[in-house]
């Protein structure tokens, strides 16, 4: 299957799960494919047919990028190098949850989260510690007999009810012998890994316009490979502002598109600087003149101005 194919059948996936989907991100560089929103789920996704293709420096920006949007980073693929992605397991690469197409078939359309998580050393599973110890109690078991039924230490079997979880064989040796549920399903919504300040990159920034918009009084966040340069807020509870940066060409022009799209799912503003602009927006994104931008003082200011230049191309 093409890359193209696959794209659109997730997107289609999504769609019939209630979610609407962004535009695709048909620019390069590009951190995510689309975004996709439903209710207050805000997902970005990469979708790839083999994951090895995802790099350290694009899932750096994902979690970034889902940190600033209140997103869930996300990559869907059918395969790395050496074999095809299982099905009901998430997997985890950079920091971020991998599915296969049909894991998260099942998480979106019948509301059926994976089980299981691939880590080193194999695929494991979240027991439950307190029904675990509950069903162990309840059989008036001690912990050295369990631990001797599944042929580990005691110990371990105590961190079990503590919440260390298990290898799929060992949960399923546990489950048989107290013939109990004990397993809890992966929270995918929430498995990605916070970014550090260690998660840096050396790709430029657009060091004038986040120079300009730390000016004007808002919290900046350069990226690198999103179809936007940067993500700004201020400390009211207004919409994130995404922002671009070049001179209005017909590749510029796309970039706000499909930034008008991602703001539609995201719930953010977007804005592109340019220096002479013949219009005031492109869908929803609100063109300003460098020297406009220039004048401002304030971020109320420069809302206003955006939604102005906005509302004026509905």
């Amino acid at each position: 299957m093409s890359r193209s194919a696959l794209v659109g059948n997730v997107t289609a996936m999504l769609e019939d799960a209630g979610f609407l989907v962004s535009e695709r991100c048909a620019v390069r560089p590009k951190s995510f494919d689309v975004a996709a929103r439903r209710d207050d789920t805000v997902l970005l996704l990469k979708i790839l047919g083999n994951i090895d293709a995802f790099d350290a420096r694009t899932g750096i920006e994902m979690r970034r990028l889902g940190t600033h949007l209140d997103a869930t980073p996300m990559v869907v693929g059918l395969r790395t190098r050496d074999e095809e992605l299982k099905p009901g397991v998430m997997y985890l690469r950079h920091g971020v949850p991998v599915l296969s197409p049909d894991t998260a078939l099942d998480l979106f359309i019948e509301d059926v989260p994976p089980m299981i998580y691939a880590a080193p050393g194999g695929l494991y599973v979240n027991i439950d510690g307190k029904v675990l110890a509950d069903e162990r109690e309840e059989r008036e078991w001690s912990l050295g007999r369990l631990a001797s039924e599944l042929g580990v230490s005691r110990r371990t079997v105590s961190k079990y009810e503590d919440g260390m979880n298990a290898s799929v064989e060992v949960a399923a040796k546990m489950e048989e012998l107290l013939d109990a549920p004990l397993v809890d399903p992966v929270d995918v919504l929430d498995g990605a890994e916070d970014p550090t300040d260690e998660d840096t990159t050396d790709d430029e920034t657009d060091d004038a316009l986040v120079a300009v918009l730390t000016r004007v009084g808002f919290d900046v966040h350069p990226t690198t490979r999103a179809p936007f340069k940067t993500v700004s807020e201020d400390d009211g509870d207004e919409e994130n502002v995404l922002t671009g940066h070049s001179a209005f060409t017909q590749t510029a022009e796309k970039r706000a598109r499909i930034m008008s799209s991602l703001g539609t799912v995201t719930r953010t503003r977007s804005v592109y600087v340019v220096d002479d602009a013949s219009r005031d927006a492109v869908e929803e994104t609100a063109l300003i003149e460098r020297e406009e931008i220039d004048a401002i003082d304030d971020p109320d200011a420069l809302r206003e101005l955006i939604r102005e230049r906005a509302e004026s191309s509905a």
